[in-house]
């Protein structure tokens, strides 16, 4: 039984199941025998998050590496070490995400992430795995179509906003898959969607910047989304300064945060501070 508090909605639809296993690469159909998902000594491993019944860790085990599957709820653990004893590649761990240490359980291999997301701490789960950035080589996430929207955003939409460069400072997202509502059990309330993020982001290409000091000065750039980066960030720097630095980069007086791209973002923190 789904548990309301742990925002628990299962991937019950055998279909879909297969159709996410292809676009992440680990059903049968989509791994070659040449393929370095089979090859046992490749140096990375999957890390699940929120493993379930083990909707989808059978297809990651199947890829043949290490798996580590994420669990919170007790009783589900205790099935997934069941399905654990079958399978000598699966590790089941009883966590929260929001305070497990994956570098450790990688123990020193690249990360690739499966994980269908609590849609209530989505955003949250996203900031702690990004601390493990330099790690991970890919995310694919199942997360509320809204959400999965705003990562992917490009400047100057509407749903453009800091989740957004957030995102793409550290991963190239991707939007793959819509999931209908009756592809779980039990139905969410909210549409849901497959993203993948690739790593690494823009990040890579900044130059040396504190990524905490970065994310902060977003935060401000985009605390009042229908004010002026002039108004946003009057705190930080005097209207004049933040003009200045505006037109230093070919940017309107009265540019807006959602007009800016994340390296555009990027280069005004470093005019400012």
């Amino acid at each position: 039984m789904a548990r309301q508090r742990l925002g628990q909605h299962f991937l019950a639809d055998p279909e879909w199941r297969e159709q996410i296993a292809r676009a992440i690469r680990v059903s049968p159909q989509s791994i070659a025998p040449s393929s370095p998902a089979l090859a046992l000594d490749k140096p990375y491993c999957w890390i699940e998050i929120g493993a379930g019944h083990g909707e989808m860790t059978e297809h990651l085990a199947a890829a043949g590496v290490p798996v580590c599957a994420i669990e919170l709820d007790a009783p589900l653990v205790a099935r997934l070490q069941a399905l654990a004893a079958k399978l000598p590649n699966l590790r089941v761990v009883q966590g929260d995400i929001l305070e497990t240490d994956i570098a450790a359980l990688a123990a020193e291999r690249r990360i690739r992430i499966y994980g269908n997301l609590p849609y209530y701490i989505t955003s949250p789960i996203l900031h702690r795995l990004f601390a493990f950035a330099d790690l991970i080589d890919e995310m694919h996430i199942v997360i509320q179509t809204e959400v999965a929207e705003r990562v992917t955003a490009q400047p100057n939409s509407k749903l453009y906003g800091y989740l957004s460069v957030a995102t793409q400072f550290y991963a190239r997202p991707e939007f793959v898959l819509r999931l209908p509502r009756d592809a779980f059990r039990p139905p969410p309330e909210v549409g849901s969607a497959l993203v993948t993020l690739r790593f690494p982001g823009e990040r890579r290409d900044l130059g040396e910047i504190d990524d905490a000091r970065f994310l902060d000065f977003v935060k401000s750039c985009f605390s009042q989304k229908r004010k002026t980066l002039v108004n946003n960030l009057r705190s930080l720097a005097n209207p004049t300064r933040v003009r200045e630095a505006l037109a230093a980069l070919s940017l309107r007086p009265d540019a807006r945060a959602e007009q800016l791209s994340v390296s555009q973002l990027a280069a005004l923190e470093k005019a400012l501070t």
